[in-house]
C-alpha cells in the first residue's frame, strides 16, 4: 500500500517542521545551559561577597563573645584550679618517693627508721611548685585568628551555599531530559 503523492508531501512538509523544531529544541538547550552556568556563576559570586560576611559578622556578633569568655574561663580555670592540683598531687609523689629512698638509704646504713614530717613537707611542696611551673608552660596560650566556632560557622556557611546551589539547579534543569536524543543535531524519523 503506498501513500499519495499529496500524503508524502505533507509527510516531508511535517518532516521538515519536526526537523526546525528539533533545531531550536536544541538552541534552547543550548541557551538554558549558559543560563544555568550563569546562575552558578551568580551564586558563587553571592556566596563569596553576600553570604560569608554576614555569617562572619553573625559569628562574630553573636558567637564569637561567648566563645571568647568560655576559652578564657577553661584557661583561668586550668591555670588556677587544674595545675596547682597537678602540681600538688605530683609534688607529694616525689615527696613520698623521696621519703622512701632516704628510709631505704638509713635503713641499709644500719641508720634505723625516722620520720621527719617537716622536712618531706618542704619537699612536697618544693616538687608542687616545680611540677606546676612545668604544667602551666605546657597549657595553650590565647591565640588570635579563627578558632573552632569560625571553622563551624564557615562549614555552615559552605553547607548553605551548596543547598542554595542544589536548589537553583533543581529549578533550572530541564524535567523532559529524558526524551531528548543522543545525537543532538539530527531529525528523528518520521
Amino acid at each position: 500500500m503506498g501513500l499519495s503523492r499529496k500524503s508524502k508531501k505533507e509527510l516531508r512538509k511535517l518532516q521538515k517542521h519536526a526537523a526546525k523544531v528539533w533545531e531550536s529544541q536544541q538552541v534552547l538547550l543550548g541557551e538554558s545551559g549558559k543560563v544555568a552556568r550563569e546562575a552558578g556563576h551568580q551564586l558563587g559570586r553571592f556566596s563569596r561577597e553576600d553570604l560569608v560576611p554576614a555569617v562572619q559578622d553573625g559569628y562574630n556578633k553573636y558567637a564569637a563573645p561567648y566563645v571568647d569568655k568560655s576559652v578564657k574561663y577553661s584557661n583561668r580555670f586550668l591555670s588556677n584550679k587544674v595545675v596547682p592540683a597537678a602540681g600538688a598531687v605530683v609534688g607529694g609523689a616525689l615527696s613520698v618517693w623521696d621519703a622512701a629512698g632516704d628510709t631505704r638509704d638509713r635503713l641499709a646504713k644500719g641508720k634505723g627508721f625516722e620520720l621527719d614530717a617537716h622536712k618531706y613537707a618542704k619537699r612536697a611542696e618544693k616538687y608542687g611548685k616545680q611540677a606546676s611551673k612545668r604544667l602551666s608552660k605546657k597549657l595553650p596560650s590565647q591565640h588570635d585568628g579563627i578558632g573552632a566556632g569560625g571553622v563551624i560557622a564557615i562549614i555552615l556557611g559552605v553547607v548553605a551555599a551548596a543547598g542554595v546551589a542544589y536548589a537553583a539547579w533543581q529549578t533550572l534543569r530541564a524535567d523532559d531530559e529524558l526524551w531528548v536524543a543522543d545525537d543532538p543535531l539530527r531529525a528523528p524519523d518520521a
